[in-house]
């Protein structure tokens, strides 16, 4: 042991790797075994068909899987690691291969390969159901829920995938009642107030999908929304037959009737515009109706069938009397009721016949429309046929007349309105023959009705909305399938009309003032004072008017040929000899007097006819009495009269023609003849 001491540290190793037989790097990789790699990342869906990873094997050793191993999972091949399935992030998200290195049985060492699989959108989004159907009532509140996000939603296996919702309308305008609350809440929300009696069901698709827009890969589910509203009670009941101001609300009937005094009719009275009946305004609940009367009758006179609302006379009136009965419809619940008025006027009655103002009625109905059919005026199809008798005692109509058919069973009267009893499958013609009986008097008269079973055309779109005036009962008043417009529509369309004419008279003043309104002006002032008829000038009829006196002229006659003027006639007053003679003046005459000489005295002297005294503001008119006047005379201008009736004033209307006060000759007119001036 010293020996071995003495020998020191540097020869005892040598000598254990001696002992030992390999060298010291050898050793040490023959204890360990190793795999290529141990983790792996790999999207879901990948195949690996090849080795996963290679394990190196020290001699004497081996590998085998140990039962910590992802089932199925791997598999070791020789020195080699496999993959043994397709990789699906959704069901096994890592998988792990744990490897064992023995040495016989002896376990040298252990290992982990780990495989992580990473997620990849490769599933569609799914919705718990294909098909929902819900339930929605009209009250239901604006901006409400009515389906809960919990109950629309629906689930992704893909991690973290993002979902987003949208809402298709499968009934045309149903995706103005309902929305979603938001692209990924997809809470059903109510938008518009429902109403049971426009829309019933509403169908919509749901979609949802995994991604934003056309992002790819993208998928989508798809799901049916099926809505039904359901009927709230809303309404009270409505008696019958009713007006519509917009369709929904209904302006209820008010019934009247006549009674004879001193009797009482055993049979329910007959009413305008029909018997006494209601019904439920909100046609879903349909609740029964309770009649009673809950005012105005005096002396119970009247009773009421609390289940059918006929009125009936409990005991006769002994004198003419009114009563207004307050007449209650309540729902059979009792929550809630409508109150109308019956009035029934007692008359006294003599017992007189009734009579039908025509003898045949005309109405049609529908082939197929079945029973309790309401026949139609075969002149107005939209107002029911009404067959009434007149009873002279009764300006209106007497409530103590029952109608009935005597001759057909398939038609009845309801008052004065008439029913099929049976469907009329067939189009055909019908005669049936009514009578009244005056239920007092005993009187009766006869009537027949013509009733034309038609064709069922073609169902025409339903006015939405329409009351639950039209079913069951008849009424006069009661609206019918082809009208569409209320009072308030016409009344509307009156107003517009009525503001385009005002426009259009408007219109055309201005254009009448503009095309005619300087005319108007222009002759709206005083009127002036009278304008002369004739072409004289004004200026020379004023001064000594009266001392002229009218004077034949001759007619205008056609210029004669050239010719010596003619002699004077013998006749003419001789006047003053002139110192020397002067021909006659051109243009005179047959039978005028010549104008005087020259050589008369001045004091004598007489103004020239071709000459007067001219005012400045005056105009003259020239008038040629011929066409032979020399050059050498001088030219004459005359003012002629335009009529020999215009008065003297026009006869001494001359001027001179040649601007000066010389005259070609003066005369002077005879003897005791007034003071007039010839030409």
């Amino acid at each position: 042991m010293g020996a071995l001491a003495l020998l020191g540290p540097p020869l005892l190793l040598p000598l254990l790797l001696a002992l030992l037989g390999r060298a010291p790097g050898a050793a040490a990789q023959a204890q360990v075994c190793t795999v290529s790699q141990s983790y792996f990342q790999l999207e879901e869906n990948t195949n690996i068909t090849g080795p996963l990873a290679n394990i190196t094997v020290p001699l004497g050793q081996h590998v085998e899987l140990s039962d910590l191993s992802t089932p199925l999972a791997f598999e070791i091949r020789g020195n080699q690691l496999f993959l043994n399935t397709t990789l699906d992030y959704e069901e096994t998200p890592i998988l792990e291969a744990h490897i064992i290195c023995k040495r016989g049985s002896s376990v040298v060492t252990n290992f982990r390969v780990l495989v992580v699989v990473q997620d990849v959108n490769d599933n569609a989004p799914e919705f718990p159901f294909t098909s929902k159907e819900w339930n929605v009532t009209e009250d239901t509140k604006v901006k409400s829920v009515v389906i809960p996000e919990a109950e629309l939603q629906a689930t992704d296996k893909d991690k973290d995938d993002t979902l987003f919702y949208s809402l298709l309308e499968v009934t045309p305008g149903a995706s103005s009642f309902f929305s979603l609350e938001g692209v990924n809440r997809p809470s059903l929300r109510l938008d518009k107030p429902l109403d049971f009696l426009k829309t019933r069901n509403m169908t919509f698709q749901l979609i949802v999908q995994d991604t934003v827009g056309s992002t790819e890969p993208s998928h989508t589910a798809t799901a049916t929304l099926v809505l039904s509203v359901l009927p709230a009670d809303l309404r009270p009941p409505w008696f019958l037959p009713c007006t519509y101001s917009d369709g929904y609300v209904c302006l209820e009937a008010q019934y009247h009737g006549s009674v004879p005094v001193g009797h009482r009719p055993t049979s329910p009275l007959t009413l305008r515009p029909g018997p006494i009946y209601a019904v439920d305004g909100d046609r879903g609940i349909d609740q029964r109706i309770v009649y009673s009367i809950a005012g105005g009758n005096q002396e119970d006179t009247f009773a009421i069938n609390d289940t059918s609302g006929n009125l009936t006379m409990a005991k006769s009136v002994p004198s003419p009397t009114v009563f207004v009965l307050m007449v209650k419809a309540e729902q059979a619940d009792g929550a809630r009721y409508s109150i109308t008025k019956a009035t029934l006027e007692a008359r006294g009655t003599a017992g007189h016949s009734p009579r039908f103002p025509q003898s045949v009625f005309r109405g049609t109905v529908e082939a197929g429309s079945g029973a309790n059919a309401t026949v139609r005026d075969a002149a107005s199809p939209t107002r029911f046929l009404r067959i009434w008798a007149e009873d002279p005692e009764f300006p209106d109509f007497n409530s103590a007349i029952r109608y009935r058919i005597t001759n057909s069973s398939d038609f009845t009267m309801e008052g004065e309105i008439v029913l099929t009893t049976r469907a009329l499958q067939h189009a055909s013609v019908f005669y049936a023959e009514v009578k009244a009986n005056n239920t007092v008097t005993g009187a009766t008269a006869t009537a027949t009705a013509e009733i034309h079973v038609t064709e069922q055309e073609p169902p025409a779109t339903p006015p939405t909305g329409g009351g639950p005036g039209g079913d069951g009962q008849p009424g006069a008043g009661q609206p019918g399938a082809g009208q569409h417009f209320s009072t308030v529509d016409m009344a509307v369309l009156g107003g517009v009309l009525g503001a385009l004419l005002l426009l259009a008279l408007i219109g055309l003043v201005i254009l009448l003032h503009k095309q005619y309104g300087h005319r108007l002006h222009c002759c709206s002032g005083r009127a002036g004072e009278p304008q002369a008829l004739g072409s004289d000038n004004q200026a020379f009829l004023k001064e000594d008017e009266a001392a002229w006196a009218p004077s034949p002229s001759p007619e205008p006659q056609p210029t004669p040929p050239e010719k010596t003027p003619a002699s004077p006639d013998p006749e003419t007053p001789e006047l003053p000899t002139p110192a020397q003679p002067r021909p006659e003046p051109l243009g005179l005459a047959p039978g005028t007097p010549a104008p005087a000489g020259a050589a008369d005295s001045p004091s004598a002297a007489v103004r020239s006819i071709l000459t007067k005294e001219r005012r400045p503001e005056g105009g003259y008119k020239a008038v040629w009495f011929g066409e032979d006047i020399g050059a050498e005379a001088d030219v004459v201008v005359l003012n002629t009269p335009a009529a020999e009736a215009d008065g003297p004033g026009n006869a001494g209307s001359e001027d001179e023609g040649s601007g000066s006060d010389e005259d070609t000759g003066r005369r002077t007119p005879p003897a005791g003849s007034p003071d007039s001036t010839y030409i």
